[in-house]
């Protein structure tokens, strides 16, 4: 059984778990709790009522966060030499074509987002076993396989982020510090939610959303009343 730091355990005590909490009060009781040496990610992990097994209850898509994620990532470009202007040149971290992907075949992995040109994919297919596992093969379900690759790395600096279900029907996504304004959090999950509503898979049956919680790098988990996100308000 994991043991929990005494610190955790009197944060857990403030967490009222025969309750659900609304959304702005479980972000504000997040901040007030949170007393450690850097600036926590506040995440929510919702379980949905898919089986990810089949593959018409798979969920996988991206949403704009509307205030940011809070997070400074890497991006690598993998396209043609035609393809590579100066303003995209000046916007990446990394960028290349064939000579990336060799770098990348023999370990450089100094990035956190990868985006390719589809008529590059036949050439990054052979670094699956690489990048996969980790996460960072490009996909269009990702948005990271696309023609227009100077709005597409701005859209992702912007706030920009993949999520999916996971093997147990559980999405879980970050979105922002806990250094943002609670309303600016709200806003972020606001869009989050109804992003994984919009996305609702075909095969899904029955009760789509099942329970939520949020929590924090270092924090307890708070459940929440979902169904309040429907009312779209702060």
């Amino acid at each position: 059984m994991r043991k929990h730091s005494r610190r955790f355990q009197e944060v857990l005590q403030k967490v009222d778990r025969s309750k659900l909490y609304k959304p702005i009060d479980a972000i504000n009781l997040l901040q007030d709790l949170s007393n450690v040496k850097f600036i926590e990610t506040i995440e929510a992990h919702i379980v949905l009522g898919l089986d990810p097994k089949y593959a018409d209850q798979q969920l996988r898509s991206t949403v704009v966060l509307p205030k940011g994620t809070g997070k400074k990532i890497k991006i690598a470009v993998i396209a043609k030499d035609e393809q590579i202007s100066q303003p995209l040149h000046e916007e990446v971290d990394i960028i290349g074509s064939q000579d990336l992907i060799e770098e990348i075949k023999n370990g450089r992995l100094d990035f956190d987002k990868l985006i390719a040109t589809p008529d590059v994919m036949p050439l990054i297919a052979k670094l699956g076993k690489i990048l996969g596992p980790r996460g960072l093969m490009p996909s269009p379900k990702a948005g990271t396989v696309t023609t227009n690759l100077y709005d597409t790395v701005k859209q992702f600096r912007l706030g920009k982020l993949e999520y999916r279900v996971d093997r147990s029907g559980i999405v879980h996504v970050p979105f922002g510090k806990l250094n943002f304004s609670s309303q600016d959090l709200m806003i972020n999950l606001i869009a989050l939610y109804n992003s994984i509503d919009k996305n609702r898979p075909p095969g899904s049956k029955g009760k789509y959303w099942k329970s939520m919680y949020l929590s924090t790098t270092m924090g307890p988990s708070v459940p929440i009343d979902f169904l309040t996100m429907k009312e779209n308000t702060i």
